[in-house]
């Protein structure tokens, strides 16, 4: 006897309901969490958990590059305050190797993209089967250099980073290629920073404490990284800490790389850079459970570039097209908030257009159908609570929302509602587990008057995602 198999639409329904009763679930955790009354315990107080993020070392580090001093928190590369860094001298130059061992379990009740990692969630149209995944490309090796003082503005400390991990290029999943992440040269002292090389952007600093390892990006976290020159300007009145940065960047095309859409098409850079800026005032009096109030605001302009050696087949009234310039520009607010010594809040909003190169719009930046550039407006929200200084919980919203009007097919709407436990085992094993359900939206409007019909799904992709992850930091 043949055994019957459940139908498509069955299957994607029951997929949509168990993502709405997770959703609900997640939204009464946290009301439990806000009603709860639960006090730090043990010995140890609650700056012991700071994680440093962005750069490993936190002497190296403006306070900007840290996401948040969260306490049992997941930052980049999560190297623990208390280790004892090993060093080796060479001349002038002190050298600090480290590293961390990244292993993630996802299973996904409807195939995510790209797979090893959620950034969005394929259409049931094209996917909709449940999907596993044991993953370690994304760990990581870098090395960091102290240098020689420089006579400049006062006298400046000097130093280098250099990173990579293994989510390049790969023949299959055991045989990957290295990716570089972090490379720069960079002079600071207590009043100014000067960087140059690949790093974090300017724009959008903060960082969400979800496990999963794209951190929201296309989902309403936007900034990535990129070469950039860039200089900072720290203004200090005892209360607070003015923070003013400014940077020239690489325009980076991520745009029709790949599919039918890019067919003809060939992308390049324009005859100016990204600049990006941002203001942030930090109260350095305002600090609780080692977190410390931030409020910032910060954009980016620039142009991305394509040559078209044909038309589109869905808009019979575009043709070959030279040196096609297009504007991409953000606004980004952002903000960090300690409530009590357990909770605390942090956030992000922005709003664009042509945000594929910073990770926003769904990660689509121009419509290849109409040559337009793509408006989006999104965010992030999160609130944190300490359970003890090596318990923490995590519970927090992501949307990122384009104009449906700036394209003919594509994604229209990506969000998702995560909760998770992370907790520190020792200062280098960190473990946690997260729950989160995604929803995103697709459209297809070719059949509209003065177009033709492309055939491009349009039924919703969700999912339900369990994440266990385990980090060793050395």
């Amino acid at each position: 006897m043949c055994r019957e198999t459940q139908p498509p639409v069955a299957r994607s329904a029951h997929i949509a309901s168990l993502a709405g009763v997770v959703r609900y679930a997640i939204l009464g955790a946290m009301l439990v969490l806000v009603g709860s009354n639960h006090p730090v315990t043990g010995d140890e107080t609650m700056e012991t958990l700071v994680d440093v993020a962005g750069d490993p070392i936190a002497d190296m580090t403006p306070l900007w590059a840290e996401p948040a001093v969260v306490p049992a928190s997941f930052c980049e590369p999560c190297l623990p305050a208390e280790a004892k860094p090993t060093t080796l001298s060479i001349g002038e130059f002190t050298l600090r190797p480290y590293g961390t061992v990244w292993t993630d379990l996802v299973y996904a009740t409807s195939r995510t993209v790209p797979g090893r990692f959620a950034l969005w969630v394929a259409s049931e149209e094209d996917q909709g089967e449940p999907a596993l995944e044991l993953d370690a490309r994304r760990s990581r090796i870098g090395l960091e250099v102290a240098g020689p003082q420089i006579d400049w503005c006062g006298g400046m400390d000097t130093g280098a980073r250099f990173e990579v991990d293994f989510l390049g290029n790969f023949t299959t999943d055991n045989q990957p290629d290295v990716r570089l992440r972090h490379v720069y040269w960079e002079a600071k002292n207590d009043r100014n920073r000067i960087l140059g090389g690949q790093t974090w952007d300017v724009v959008s600093p903060l960082i969400p404490n979800t496990v999963n390892f794209s951190i929201s990006w296309a989902a309403g976290n936007v900034g990535f990284r990129r070469n950039q020159f860039r200089w900072e300007r720290y203004i200090s009145s005892g209360a607070t800490t003015w923070t003013l940065q400014a940077a020239i960047a690489q325009n980076v095309i991520q745009d029709l790389a790949t599919g039918f859409s890019a067919t003809g098409v060939t992308r390049e850079t324009g005859d100016w850079p990204m600049i990006q800026a941002r203001s942030a005032v930090t109260f350095d009096e305002i600090s609780v459970g080692g977190n410390t109030m931030i409020l910032g605001v910060s954009g980016h302009i620039g142009e991305t570039g394509f040559d078209f050696a044909t038309g589109h087949p869905a808009n019979p009234a575009l043709g070959p097209e030279d040196d096609v310039r297009l504007r991409t520009w953000s606004f980004n607010a952002e903000a960090r908030v300690p409530l009590t010594e357990r909770w605390s809040v942090q956030g992000e909003f922005f709003t664009g257009s042509n945000l594929s190169n910073i990770l926003g719009g769904i990660a689509q930046g121009v419509c290849p159908c109409l040559r337009v550039p793509i408006r989006s407006t999104g965010g992030w929200g999160e609130l944190t609570y300490a359970w003890s200084p090596k318990l923490s919980s995590h519970v927090g919203y992501s949307i990122d929302d384009p104009n449906d009007n700036d394209s003919l097919i594509g994604r229209t709407k990506n969000d998702v509602i995560y909760a998770n436990c992370i907790y520190r085992v020792s200062d280098r094993l960190t473990t946690g587990l997260e729950v989160s359900s995604w929803k995103t939206e697709y459209h297809n409007r070719t059949d509209e008057p003065g177009f033709t019909y492309v055939d491009a799904p349009t039924a919703p992709g969700e999912a339900v995602l369990f994440d266990w992850t385990v980090r060793y930091t050395f």
